[in-house]
């Protein structure tokens, strides 16, 4: 599916009497999501483990 395509479903599925901030926060979050696949599909991810000991370790300080 195109982006074009994907933007218009997306709009056409939000209420009528969204604003044009709700629709560029969807808009914001499908280019996220996107970005989000493709780098897990080129293994451009951090173990879930390893997250966690990063986060402990940012929290404690």
């Amino acid at each position: 599916m195109s982006d074009k395509q994907t933007v218009l479903e997306a709009i056409q599925r939000m209420p009528d009497t969204a604003s044009l901030e709700q629709i560029r926060d969807q808009l914001l979050l499908l280019q996220s999501l996107r970005e989000g696949w493709a780098d897990s599909e080129a293994g451009r991810v951090i173990p879930h483990e390893e997250i966690k000991k990063r986060f402990a370790a940012w929290a404690s300080h």
